[in-house]
């Protein structure tokens, strides 16, 4: 995990908080805000685990190039 992952989940978290409690509030601005909170932490959690998959991609290729060397 990094940085990103941590910080998507921790904002896709805070905005469905903030939905429900707008959509319990009756506050439609609330809940716009926290959709918007949880549409941007998911899409930075999304990159995180590219950022993940590339390194261990990079790792393995860097691996496998001083195995076969």
């Amino acid at each position: 995990m990094n940085k990103n992952t941590v910080k998507g989940a921790v904002a896709d978290a805070v905005g469905k908080i903030q939905r429900t409690l707008g959509r319990l509030m009756g506050s439609p601005k609330q809940e716009i805000k926290g959709a918007a909170k949880q549409a941007v932490g998911k899409t930075q959690k999304a990159v995180g685990k590219a950022q993940t998959a590339v390194g261990k991609a990079k790792r393995k290729a860097k691996k496998t190039k001083k195995a076969g060397a």
